[in-house]
Order: structure tokens, then sequence, then C-alpha cells
């Protein structure tokens, strides 16, 4: 089973990780949050990110984080270099939901499914056929 580290901007892991405690409240164990404060220097990051995964060494780690190019995403790319972990950039409570769904696969199958489910979750709604 996967483990899934959401890294992204205070508060934002924190609030996806509740919501999957809300949607899959069985599950919520193999979902991480880290919360990164705008003035956290990123070596404070990356020591926490390793903190939250030093018990959980053995687990083969997927990391969703919300902007390509900031320092969550930034902090998650020199995680990979201590172990094999794949980065998907661009987190959203649909992709969050689908890897929480698909933890059983490798980090890399994974990671596909993430991309799909973040995609698969962002469309317009029909709202002239809503009916108040």
């Amino acid at each position: 089973m996967s483990l899934i580290l959401v890294m992204a901007h205070a508060p934002l892991a924190s609030a996806l990780k509740q919501c999957v405690q809300h949607v899959f409240p069985d599950d919520a164990h193999a979902v991480l949050a880290l919360d990164v404060p705008a003035d956290e220097h990123p070596l404070q990051t990356l020591d926490a990110a390793r903190a939250l995964l030093r018990e959980r060494v053995n687990e083969p780690v997927l990391v969703l984080c919300d902007v390509l190019g900031a320092t969550p995403c930034n902090v998650a790319t020199q995680l990979a270099k201590d172990k094999p972990i794949r980065v998907v950039a661009g987190v959203n409570l649909p992709m969050l939901l689908r890897t929480v769904c698909y933890r059983d696969q490798e980090p890399d199958a994974l990671a596909v499914l993430a991309q799909e489910g973040a995609s698969q979750g962002v469309m317009q709604v029909d709202t002239a056929a809503a009916k108040p």
C-alpha cells in the first residue's frame, strides 16, 4: 500500500486530509499532511517532511503538492532524492480521493491515476439544468 503525503501551502494540506477523513474515515491513516507556512525556510520544511516519513520508511510514497515550482513541490523533489518517491503537482480533492481509493497501486501507477482524477474532477457544471 502506498502512503500519500500532501504538501501544500498552509492550511491546504490539513484541509484536504480532513476531507479524506470525512469521505474515507477508515483510510485516513494512509494520508499525511504537511502544511507549509509562508515564512518557513525550505530546509525547515524538508526536515519536517523527513520527520513525517521517518516512521513509515518501508512504505512506497506518493507526494501530492499544490503548485509546481513552489516550496512544497521543490521540497518534495528533494525528498525524492532520499528514497523512491513520486511527486505530482496540482493537488485537488478529486485527485486525492482517487489516490486513496487506489493506494494499493505502486507509486508510478498511482501518479498516473492521480493526474487522471485531477483532470476528470474539473468540469464546467450545467447550471441551466439546476432547479431551485
